[in-house]
């Protein structure tokens, strides 16, 4: 017996079908098939449960009709049959406790269909079937009947009565029934049957008897008052709404200048008066038809409230809006433990970033010193650190991202990649090319040096490019992949410690002693400001040729920035050394008849009674003999 209620339990539940779970969803219409076996099978196992529970009751009434029959003295008898009897009712209490166990334990999952009034509100609600008529059509019944007693002109309310049938109580009027209460019903809102036929009753002839009342002409004539009044008052703040705002332009307008300044920083205007006036005046005319259209939003509803039969207007109007914002404020809300994940993340890594700053600026400043690790990496390496740190913060914080899971997001950020790594190879080559260079150290910010043909000043270093300042002032940049595919001269990286060399060919004819033009050479070089005197300039003869010898002058220069003023100093302390030695810097193809030619040194370095040679010229007479 106790499988078998258990059983009616399940089909009071699964019974019903789509209908203890609302209206039908697209989503269910799957398992329509599956769910119509189910039926079936449960509707039998009901039937033979309801067919138990009636032999039960038949047994039960038997057994009081023979105890009614016993004569007093048969005592044995009677005992018997009470014992029979209290099985059977302990049996149906206990059936009514699981079966009200079960029905408390889906309350919260359950909705039931509403029994709509005359006035279109809900009067209560129908969770189970009864026979073959399920809770939906129940309810749509019983809807049907209470408006053909709100149509009925010679309606008397007072007689809808209770009535008990075998199983059931009926609300009934006249022949009608108007509906029926199980004990199913009775359990769901936790009432006995009568009780719960009574408080339905009371609900429907209070809806009836109110609906007549609202529906009186006297009530319409009211109603038709209260919108002249609202659609009034409505105008007059409509009104009045204009005339502030057209009072508060012009009192705007007449402080402009008192109000309105130049919106600037140092140099640049980010607003000047007249703009900011402009912006101000469409402020107030946008706030001035949002307020508009919020009185328009209030009163609608307002108007669509006093008719009975368009309040479901007001509430569809209200619902237009606040539904939208009410998801807007609950998925804000629902956000808020992502939001507060996103927050963490930052905070964390802001300041793990910044003690990764200040360990770097250490190493910088050369206070922290790692063996192996250059000062002048610090920072360029404390850069790709922070990269990666950010990096790997925004992959922590992606799956917070709203919509991250979605199937658009993920489209777009496939899209982004693809876009970043079509359109950046030539970038991503320099940023590589950038960080060799860095850890190379072939030259860093203010070394003069020489990449291909431009020679200059490194005056920036980027992960992209380098950009040199040449002699002439001019700013060459170059790409950080041309670097690391060529050579480059650094002319400063040894200047300081070992001297720069600074050389310079002179060719001068045989005629002149190689030991006297040594001595010539590096006098003129000790006379050069910038050269140092240690280690001593020296001389080195690279060529001797047909008709001139090569002296390459070399001297030491820790100024490896002014090489060109270093070279004109050089040249021009050479030419004067040798013009006061006497010395021509010519290099001509020597020549027999050099007699006669005035010298080219300059006339200054002469004495004045200087006068070119002459030609000599001797002949030799032979006597005939």
């Amino acid at each position: 017996m106790a499988l078998s209620i258990n059983k009616t339990l399940w089909v009071l539940l699964l019974v019903p079908g789509l209908a203890l779970f609302g209206q039908p969803d697209t989503t269910n219409r799957g398992n329509d098939s599956l769910n119509n076996v189910v039926l079936q099978e449960y509707s039998r196992k009901l039937a033979e449960v309801e067919q138990l529970r009636v032999a039960d009751s038949l047994k039960k009434a038997e057994l009081e009709g023979q105890l009614l029959k016993l004569r007093t003295t048969d005592n044995l008898q009677k005992e018997e049959l009470l014992l029979q009897i209290k099985a059977i009712e302990a049996s149906e209490v206990k059936r009514i406790k699981e079966k009200k166990a079960r029905i408390d334990s889906l309350r919260n999952v359950v909705r039931g269909y509403p029994v709509v009034g005359p006035l279109k509100d809900t009067l209560f609600v129908i969770y189970t079937k009864i026979g073959s008529s399920m809770p939906h059509e129940r309810a749509k019944n019983i809807s049907v009947k209470i408006g053909k007693l709100y149509d009925d002109d010679y309606l008397k309310i007072d007689s809808l009565q209770v009535v008990k049938s075998e199983n059931n109580f009926d609300v009934v009027y006249g022949d009608m029934i108007v509906m029926s209460i199980s004990e199913t019903d009775a359990l769901w809102y936790g009432k006995t049957m009568q009780e719960l036929a009574l408080v339905f009753a009371k609900k429907i002839q209070s809806s009836v008897v109110t609906a007549r009342d609202q529906n009186s002409w006297v009530k319409l004539l009211i109603r038709i008052a209260w919108v002249v009044v609202v659609i009034v008052i409505a105008g007059i703040v409509f009104r009045l709404i204009g005339k502030g705002s057209s009072k508060l332009l012009d009192y705007i307008n007449l402080k402009k200048e008192q109000w309105l300044k130049d919106l600037s920083y140092k140099d640049y205007t980010f607003l000047t008066a007249e703009q900011e006036m402009q912006v101000v005046l469409f402020s107030v005319k946008t706030l001035r038809w949002f307020v508009y259209a919020l009185l328009l939003y209030i009163t609608l509803p307002i108007v669509f409230s006093i008719f009975p039969f368009s309040r479901d207007w007001a509430d569809a109007l209200f619902q237009l809006i606040w539904s939208p914002f009410k998801k807007v404020l609950l998925a804000v809300w629902n956000y808020l433990p992502n939001m507060f994940s996103i927050l963490v993340i930052y905070v964390v890594m802001k300041y793990v970033i910044r003690f990764v700053k200040y360990i770097f600026h250490e190493i910088e400043a050369e206070k922290l010193k790692i063996s192996g690790f250059h000062a002048d990496w610090a920072m360029p390496t404390y850069s790709i650190v922070r990269f990666l740190l950010v990096a790997f913060m925004f992959v922590l914080i992606f799956p917070y991202l709203p919509g991250s899971d979605s199937n658009i997001f993920k489209g777009v950020s496939v899209f982004i990649g693809v876009l970043f790594s079509l359109g950046s190879s030539s970038a991503i080559a320099n940023m590589v090319a950038g960080l060799v260079i860095t850890y190379m150290r072939p030259f860093k910010i203010g070394d003069r040096i020489k990449i291909g043909e431009v020679t200059g000043d490194v005056v920036e270093k980027t992960l992209l490019v380098t950009r040199l300042l040449t002699p002439k002032n001019e700013v060459v940049t170059i790409p950080n992949s041309s670097i690391l595919s060529g050579n480059t001269v650094n002319y400063s990286s040894a200047a300081m410690e070992q001297g720069l060399i600074v050389h310079s060919t002179v060719t001068i004819g045989y005629d002149v002693q190689w030991k006297e033009m040594h001595q010539v050479l590096i006098e003129a070089a000790l006379r050069t400001e910038g050269i140092l005197h240690e280690p001593k300039p020296f001389v080195l003869q690279t060529s001797l040729d047909d008709f001139y010898v090569s002296y390459q002058i070399n001297g030491y220069t820790r100024e490896a920035g002014k090489q060109a003023s270093l070279y004109s100093s050089l040249h021009q302390n050479i030419q004067d050394v040798c013009n006061e030695r006497g010395i021509e810097i010519m290099s001509p193809h020597y020549r027999a008849a050099r007699d006669g030619n005035t010298t080219t040194i300059p006339a200054n370095y002469l004495p004045g009674d200087y006068t070119p040679p002459r030609f000599n010229i001797n002949l030799d007479k032979q006597t005939d003999g």
